[in-house]
């Protein structure tokens, strides 16, 4: 993983992702980010919600129906790679 994305939280804190894969459904894009460059790493999907805004702003997805449909895009995306997203 090379590519890092900076995100500030609500409460000003910055914090560090790694970025594994991206992609676009509809007309969103997505991001299957790590929070480490670890084996365990935790992985989160992020939806980018800036509509043309720079920078970009990041929302994590927590819908279940729109985040079971892009994890199966980044299973697809990712079938050749030891990553498992569950």
């Amino acid at each position: 993983m090379e590519d890092k994305i900076i995100l500030t939280a609500d409460d000003g804190t910055e914090v560090t992702f790694y970025v594994i894969e991206e992609t676009r459904l509809g007309a969103s894009n997505y991001l299957l980010v790590a929070d480490s460059d670890d084996e365990d790493a935790e992985c989160l999907i992020l939806k980018d919600t800036s509509r043309d805004e720079d920078p970009a702003v990041y929302e994590l997805v927590e819908d279940e129906t729109e985040l079971d449909a892009v994890s199966k895009v980044f299973e697809e995306l990712l079938s050749d790679e030891d990553i498992t997203i569950e």
